[in-house]
């Protein structure tokens, strides 16, 4: 386990409920598309991997497929286990996977390699536990973010926050890729994946301006850390900033409409 990986431990640790309450709503945005590339039908065995509060899960589940989740954070398991109940919901995280060789049918992956260490190392275990020609599918972040995306770290950075120690300076260290349609792919073909294809997802996420602060205020991630770790002063200087950016966003129903962007990616064993 890398330094990057022990800090993604302790930022999630104990976040299950605030995550499901905040942005998880957003991740759930992909799920049929990520599902439909992994091929996922009645029957398949699927691995979830990193399966928050059991959002993909539960959707393969509804499918028909034969689910398996996990995820390193207890309290999001406890969710999962709820989410999906017809599914094998445990505690496990990347690189280590406690399943054999080629046991799954399709593994697919909801922004995960966003919070691994070493994201080719992490993608070489997916593709040990699928069966040959089975497919991986997986999304993550693209960077540079799309304006939704930024906008919490916009407010952190205008309110002149400073990074706690035990927070990682940025991405992983390790396996560092561009975040884009071409990276992405050429990350799975350096793990060992074949027919790797990719494209951008763009769409506007919409919640209240309560609802998206619910999260970094909780400590939810990265941003949610960077928030909590400030003193109260600063504190409230980010929550301005964000009300303040936040009305560019905002509709004629009062509701904040964020642009988002995300890369869904697929390759076959």
């Amino acid at each position: 386990m890398t330094t990057f990986d022990e800090s993604e431990r302790l930022m999630w640790a104990g976040q299950g409920a605030a995550y499901a309450g905040s942005f998880a709503k957003l991740c759930a945005f992909p799920v049929p598309r990520l599902l439909d590339a992994a091929e996922v039908g009645p029957d398949a065995r699927v691995l979830d991997v990193g399966t928050g509060p059991g959002t993909v899960a539960a959707a393969a589940c509804a499918r028909g497929a034969t689910v398996t989740a996990v995820d390193a954070e207890a309290t999001m398991v406890e969710l999962a286990m709820k989410a999906a109940p017809s599914a094998d919901v445990r505690v496990a995280a990347l690189p280590e996977l406690p399943f054999t060789d080629g046991e799954f049918d399709a593994v697919v992956a909801n922004f995960v390699l966003n919070h691994v260490g070493q994201p080719k190392v992490a993608l070489a275990e997916l593709r040990r536990v699928v069966r040959p020609n089975g497919w991986i599918a997986l999304t993550i972040w693209a960077v540079p973010p799309a304006p939704g995306q930024a906008l919490i770290g916009r407010a952190i950075q205008a309110a002149g926050a400073v990074r706690p120690p035990h927070l990682p300076a940025g991405l992983a260290l390790d396996d560092e890729f561009p975040r884009d349609e071409s990276g992405l792919t050429g990350l799975m073909d350096a793990a060992g994946l074949r027919e790797a294809v990719c494209e951008t997802l763009r769409w506007h996420h919409r919640a209240s301006a309560e609802e998206w602060w619910s999260g970094p205020a909780s400590g939810v991630a990265f941003g949610g850390q960077m928030v909590q770790s400030q003193t109260s002063l600063i504190r409230a200087e980010i929550k301005r900033h964000f009300d303040l950016f936040s009305s560019e966003f905002v509709g004629e129903d009062g509701v904040l409409a964020l642009p988002h962007a995300a890369l869904l990616a697929r390759a076959r064993r």
